[in-house]
């Protein structure tokens, strides 16, 4: 995807992500600052959004919700994850 900067490597891909939470649907926004913009009805509380968020992407990139991993941010808007199963080359997200 043309603007995110996904780095490869040992069969998984990390990518920063910036999260909107409350939002009135969830749903990929497009690219700011070279992370993936998201909007997540969920709040920021008990971990909700972040269990959103992880949803949304395994649809996204067609892959399980345990094949997503926050690996750092778990408590912040701006987040780093790791999807597993799935190639930088591959990676699409159609913006809604």
């Amino acid at each position: 995807m043309s603007g995110l900067h996904i780095r490869e490597q040992d069969g998984a891909i990390t990518f920063e992500v910036r999260v909107a939470p409350r939002a009135s649907r969830n749903r990929v926004v497009g690219i700011q600052d070279g992370a993936l913009k998201v909007a997540l009805t969920a709040a920021p509380v008990d971990g909700a959004a972040n269990e959103a968020l992880k949803k949304l992407l395994a649809k996204a990139l067609g892959v399980s919700k345990s094949s997503v991993e926050i690996i750092r941010g778990d408590r912040a808007r701006i987040k780093m994850v790791r999807v597993h199963g799935v190639r930088a080359g591959d990676v699409r997200f159609d913006e809604s």
